[in-house]
C-alpha cells in the first residue's frame, strides 16, 4: 500500500512545485523591474545629424535647434516666439538686423562680421547662416538681445533652455535608480542616476513622481527613491538690460487736425482752413506721397507755411502716405529691403530738418499681412532718427481688428510717439450695408483695444468731420461723402426727419424719395461731445480730425472743452 502511495505523493509535490513556479514567474514578471531600455533617439524625437531637441522650461517643445560647427543655432521663427521678435531677416539683401533705440545692427548672412554705428568687429562665431531656405541665429548672438539661459547636452544633442526662473521643487535620488518613460515598474527606461543626484519635482503622485534630471531627461521615479522635496528659488539670468526708447510726447492734450495739401498750390488754404479753430496745436499737411517702389516721394513742403503756422502756435507734423500713387507702388518691394526703405528715411528727414518740420505723420495703408514684419521694421528704423532730433514719430492706424494686427500696435506704442487711432469708416464706399461712419460702440472698442497694447497718453484718436450720404435704389447701394454742414443742407432739402439714435449717439436721418431709400448717420456737435467723452474716460493723449474744412465751426468749442478738462 506505502509502495502505491508514493508516486502519488511524488506527482502531487511536482504539480505543486511546478504551479508554485508559475506563480512566482508570474510574480516575478509582474512586480519585478524591467532591464528593457528606451530609445532615447526616439523619446527626443531625433532627426538629421545636426538636429537638437529643445526643452524649455519643463517641456519638450516641438522646435529644434541645429548644431554647425560646435555652435548651437535656432532658426527665426524659433527666435520670434520665445525671445525677442525684433530680429529682421532681409532676404533679398542677405541681411540679419536688429533694430535699437539709437542704431541698426546688422550682419550679412553667412559672415562672421557685425556692423554697427561704431563700425565692423568680428563675433565669435558666424551669428547667422542659412540651412535651405531657413535662417538660424546663433544663440549666443541670441543671448546678446534676451535674458535666457541654456545648457547643451549630447547622447543625443539637446538644449535645457531658461527664460523664467520660478520656485520649484526639488528632491534627491536616495538609491541608485532609473528614470523610466512612465510611472511603472515595467516602463522602459530613459536613464540611470546614482544616490545623491538632485532631480527637479514636476508632479508628484501616490507611488510614483515626474521628474527632470540634471540633463533636460524628463521622466518618472519612484517616490520611495527620493527624499522629501524641498522648495528652490534659482538665480535669474540679468545679462541683458532693455534699452530704453525715448519718447518725445508732450504733457498736454494734442489738438491736431490733418490739412489736405493736393499740390504746392494747396499750402495757401491754410489760413482758410484754420480761421475757425480753437486750440489747435498740431496741423499735419498732406505733403509727403510716396510715388514708386524704390523710396521716392513727391514733396509739397513749404518753409512759409512751417514758418506761419509755427506763429499761430502750431506744430507741423508732415504726413507721409501710400495712396495717391497707390497703382505705382508695390509696398512689400518697397518695405522689404533694407536699402528702399533706408532711402525713403533718409528722403523724409532731409525734408524735416531742411523745412524744420516738428513731425512726421506715417499714414501707410492697405498693408498686406505678409508685409507687416517689413512695415514695423520701417517703423522702428525711423524712429532712430526722429528721436535722434527730437522729431515727433505718429503713426495712424485703422480700428484694430484682427486682419489688421500685423501692424503691431503694441511694438509701434514702444518705438513711437504716438499712435493715432482713424476712429471711422466704420461703413465705408463699398460697404454692403449703409451705416454710421463711426457709432460709439466703435469708437469705444478701437480705443479700448488700443490702449491694452499701447500706453494710454501716447493714444490719439482721430474723428470724422464728415459723414455719408446712403441711398439704396433697386437694391443697389451707394454713398457719398461729404462735409457736417453739406450733410445738414442734404437732410433739410429731402425733408428727412431726424432723430437722437442712442445706439449710435448719432442724429439719425431717413426718408423716402422717388423709390429710393435716402439714409444719414449726423456727426455735429452733439456725436462728438460723446466720443470726446468717452475719449475722456480712457484718458488717452489728445484728438485728431479728418480733415480740417469739413467741421461745423461749432465743434470747435466742443473740441476746446475737452482739451479743457
Amino acid at each position: 500500500m506505502k509502495k502505491k502511495l508514493i508516486p502519488v505523493v511524488i506527482a502531487i509535490v511536482l504539480i505543486i512545485v511546478i504551479a508554485g513556479i508559475s506563480v512566482g514567474k508570474v510574480f516575478l514578471e509582474k512586480y519585478s523591474y524591467s532591464k528593457e531600455r528606451a530609445d532615447l533617439d526616439d523619446y527626443f524625437h531625433m532627426s538629421g545629424e545636426a538636429d537638437v531637441a529643445i526643452v524649455l522650461q519643463d517641456e519638450l517643445i516641438e522646435e529644434r535647434a541645429k548644431l554647425y560647427d560646435g555652435v548651437y543655432y535656432l532658426d527665426i521663427s524659433t527666435v520670434h516666439k520665445y525671445f525677442n521678435d525684433r530680429f529682421y531677416e532681409d532676404k533679398g539683401e542677405g541681411l540679419l538686423l536688429y533694430t535699437v533705440p539709437d542704431d541698426i545692427i546688422r550682419t550679412v548672412i553667412g559672415s562672421s562680421e557685425i556692423t554697427d554705428k561704431n563700425g565692423t568687429r568680428d563675433f565669435s562665431c558666424v551669428p547667422a547662416r542659412y540651412q535651405g531656405e531657413t535662417l538660424y541665429i546663433a544663440i549666443d548672438y541670441v543671448k546678446q538681445y534676451a535674458n535666457f539661459s541654456y545648457e547643451g547636452f549630447g547622447g543625443p544633442d539637446r538644449l535645457q533652455i531658461y527664460t523664467q526662473w520660478e520656485e520649484r521643487q526639488v528632491a534627491e535620488v536616495k538609491k541608485d535608480t532609473a528614470v523610466r518613460i512612465l510611472g511603472g515598474v515595467k516602463s522602459e527606461i530613459l536613464k540611470e542616476i546614482a544616490a545623491g543626484e538632485k532631480v527637479i519635482i514636476l508632479e508628484q503622485m501616490e507611488t510614483w513622481s515626474k521628474v527632470k534630471t540634471s540633463d533636460a531627461v524628463i521622466g518618472y521615479v519612484e517616490n520611495k527613491r527620493l527624499t522629501e522635496s524641498k522648495a528652490e528659488q534659482p538665480i535669474p539670468v540679468t545679462d541683458y538690460t532693455e534699452p530704453e526708447y525715448t519718447s518725445v510726447t508732450r504733457n498736454y492734450k494734442i489738438n491736431l487736425g490733418w490739412h489736405v495739401v493736393a499740390g504746392i498750390a494747396g499750402n495757401d488754404t491754410l489760413d482758410a482752413m484754420t480761421a475757425n479753430t480753437k486750440n489747435l496745436n498740431v496741423i499735419s499737411p498732406t505733403w509727403f506721397k510716396i510715388s514708386n517702389s524704390e523710396g521716392d516721394f513727391t514733396s509739397f513742403a513749404s518753409q512759409d507755411y512751417v514758418n506761419k503756422a509755427h506763429n499761430m502756435g502750431m506744430e507741423v507734423w508732415a504726413l507721409v502716405e501710400n495712396i495717391e500713387y497707390k497703382d505705382s507702388i508695390d509696398m512689400y518691394a518697397l518695405l522689404s529691403s533694407t536699402t528702399t526703405r533706408a532711402k525713403l528715411i533718409d528722403g523724409l528727414m532731409n525734408q524735416v530738418l531742411t523745412y524744420g518740420i516738428d513731425g512726421i505723420n506715417v499714414d501707410l495703408e492697405q498693408i498686406s499681412m505678409d508685409c507687416g514684419e517689413h512695415y514695423i521694421e520701417f517703423i522702428r528704423e525711423l524712429s532712430i532718427p526722429c528721436r535722434a532730433n527730437g522729431i515727433v514719430l505718429s503713426v495712424d492706424n485703422y480700428v484694430p481688428t484682427g486682419y489688421t494686427d500685423h501692424y503691431d500696435r503694441k511694438e509701434q506704442g514702444v518705438v513711437a510717439d504716438y499712435v493715432i487711432i482713424m476712429g471711422y469708416d466704420e461703413h465705408y464706399a463699398g460697404s454692403p450695408e449703409a451705416g454710421s461712419v463711426a457709432s460709439i460702440n466703435f469708437v469705444e472698442e478701437g480705443i479700448a483695444k488700443t490702449v491694452d497694447q499701447v500706453p494710454a497718453n501716447k493714444v490719439i484718436n482721430a474723428i470724422p468731420f464728415y459723414t455719408r450720404i446712403w441711398e439704396t435704389k433697386d437694391g443697389q447701394l451707394s454713398s457719398q461723402a461729404v462735409g457736417m454742414d453739406a450733410a445738414e443742407e442734404y437732410v433739410a432739402f429731402h425733408n428727412m426727419p431726424v432723430e437722437w439714435n442712442e445706439e449710435t449717439c448719432q442724429n439719425y436721418a431717413e426718408n423716402t424719395e422717388g423709390g429710393s431709400l435716402l439714409q444719414v448717420w449726423l456727426e455735429d456737435e452733439r456725436s462728438i461731445e460723446v466720443k470726446l467723452n468717452i475719449m475722456e474716460k480712457y484718458q488717452i493723449g489728445g484728438v485728431a480730425s479728418w480733415r480740417l474744412g469739413f467741421e461745423k465751426p461749432e465743434i470747435w468749442g466742443v473740441i476746446e472743452t475737452y482739451l479743457n478738462r
